[in-house]
């Protein structure tokens, strides 16, 4: 089914029907809201939705894209394993009040003779860009599609994915999309795991050790805070690596401290320095970061 209407909610899987909605919308003068997502939604999704719902007002629309991007996995990732929810996805946006949810297949926004990438390549390249190569290059691809398609005023992006969202802002004005980036706090578990579509594949010890992460960047704020003056990046990370190698079922990826608006990375780390870390528990690759 190419267009469907559900007690006031429009769920939309081609390309052509999103840009004609879209077209429609803008020449009524309502704003439009993005909300690009993977799916399998949860409460830090939510928290984007209804920053969204706010940005839009009431005669604004609210479009929750729904779509695992197998351009920004790499060989060897878990697009296949990753977590999908269509149905739940759907009713959770019915109920905070989205307007449409734009859910393509992979034919859809992908041809069989695609050959077109967008690469951001400056920030892309640390931290997450380093261990996934590809990454970035599937990311700032399909957000561009996205807001081509979808001609939004704003999209609502995650402070959880802190580097990716810096991309996706380089990229918005280098390309001249008339769109406002909105960057909405990370939000977390009980016990300090930033809540991820990816949590879903921990089993029970997995889940528990996964709190290392949150637990390292409070550990970073903590040595900050009482250090009479700046700390060496590298001594600092050396400290934290210790602090996650005590966890049977983590290895580190990363952990890195830097500029938050450049990314440039810091030799000395200060209150205001923001960090970033990446950890595999067991299979699963979880990242975090925040300002310390």
């Amino acid at each position: 089914m190419l267009f469907l209407i559900e007690r006031n909610l429009k769920i939309i899987r081609t390309t052509r029907a999103i840009w004609r909605e879209a077209t429609a919308v803008r020449a009524s003068g309502h704003l439009i809201v993005l909300v690009p997502t993977m799916g399998c939604l949860h409460e830090g999704h939510l928290s984007l939705i209804r920053r969204a719902r706010k940005l839009a007002g009431t005669p604004g629309k609210v479009i929750i894209t729904v779509f695992v991007n197998k351009t920004q996995f790499g060989p060897g990732e878990d697009f296949v394993n990753y977590p999908r929810a269509l149905k739940r996805d759907i009713a959770l946006c019915r109920e905070l009040g989205a307007d449409i949810v734009f859910a393509p297949s992979d034919e859809a926004i992908y041809t069989g003779d695609h050959s077109t990438f967008v690469v951001e390549s400056r920030l892309a390249k640390r931290m997450e860009g380093a261990s996934r190569p590809t990454h970035f290059r599937g990311v700032t691809t399909v957000i561009a599609k996205l807001f081509n398609l979808v001609q939004p005023d704003a999209a609502v992006f995650g402070e959880k994915d802190w580097q990716q969202a810096v991309v996706i802002r380089q990229m918005t004005r280098d390309l001249n999309f008339p769109v406002r980036i909105v960057l909405a706090p990370t939000v977390r578990e009980s016990d300090g795991l930033a809540m991820s579509s990816r949590n879903n594949n921990l089993c029970a010890v997995e889940r528990e050790q996964a709190t290392v992460l949150h637990a390292a960047i409070r550990a970073a704020r903590a040595a900050v805070k009482n250090a009479p003056a700046p700390l060496s990046a590298g001594m600092l990370r050396r400290k934290l690596a210790r602090l996650i190698d005590k966890q049977r079922l983590a290895k580190l990826d990363y952990i890195e401290f830097f500029d938050p608006t450049t990314l440039e990375p810091a030799k000395r780390v200060t209150r205001g320095t923001h960090m970033a870390l990446a950890v595999f528990i067991g299979k699963t690759r979880l990242i975090d970061n925040g300002r310390l």
